[in-house]
């Protein structure tokens, strides 16, 4: 589509939101009435498309997705794209699927818009951490049972040097582990959490596609987690919890 002409008397800006887990009907409200504002829309695969539907008819829309393995916009390139279209003038909504704060980038993108003088607004979204449990049926808390959660990302896999993750003081925790972004590494994780002294047998539910129409759920346990996800198909985007909240039923 091609963007609005630049508005001589207006500020350019950038609103950050989350749009959720991808379901267009948990975006808040405040999202959609960015959307509704916007000159520009920057979206990247884990956001909800259908919700495009709300911008304005003149609104661009520049695609930044990131596909593992495949076609990948930079970070750079999208903090480029956002400040450049700010400065034209253009308020520009960057559509992040979950919260843009929970391994979204979202802070290196304000930081960017910051430091090139462009305003930003940043509007929370629901994030999977916690939703695609709950969509699940799984809380990741429970009154009695466990008093906390950690939420870390699996994208590098224990060991690597890249991960800042301890291991062995998750499996000690005796918190409920919610790992994003863990599909491909899950048989890392589970070992090293268990080396660290956490139970094979401890619950442990795996939901991939939360909130979409495709959603799908197992319940298992950790030793099995990787074979049995496997087994059924389970790929990404996908949620783990790990702890005995995964064999709670309602």
């Amino acid at each position: 589509m091609p963007v609005a002409p630049r508005d001589a008397g207006r500020s350019g800006r950038v609103t950050l939101v989350g749009a959720g887990p991808g379901d267009p009907g948990l975006l808040t409200v405040a999202g959609r009435e960015a959307i509704e504002t916007a000159d520009v829309v920057v979206a990247d695969r884990l956001a909800p498309w259908e919700a495009l539907a709300w911008a304005p008819p003149h609104a661009e829309v520049v695609d930044v997705s990131k596909i593992p393995f495949g076609r990948s916009t930079s970070q750079d390139e999208i903090n480029r794209i956002l400040v450049e279209r700010a400065r034209a003038g253009h308020h520009v909504v960057r559509l992040k699927g979950g919260d843009s704060y929970v391994f979204g980038r979202g802070f290196e993108e304000v930081q960017a818009c910051a430091a090139a003088g462009v305003p930003t607004t940043v509007i929370p979204g629901v994030t999977s951490s916690v939703a695609a449990p709950e969509l699940a049926g799984v809380p990741v808390t429970h009154r009695g049972l466990v008093q906390g959660f950690t939420v870390v990302s699996g994208h590098v896999p224990p060991g690597h040097p890249d991960s800042t993750v301890d291991y062995a003081a998750l499996a000690r925790s005796g918190t409920t582990l919610v790992v994003l972004m863990g599909v491909r590494t899950l048989p890392a994780i589970a070992e090293a959490l268990v080396e660290g002294g956490l139970d094979g047998a401890t619950p442990c539910a795996l939901v991939a596609d939360a909130s979409l129409p495709s959603q799908r759920s197992l319940r298992t346990t950790l030793a099995k987690a990787a074979s049995e996800s496997a087994a059924a198909g389970i790929g990404a985007p996908a949620v783990a919890v790990i702890g005995h909240v995964a064999a709670l039923e309602p």
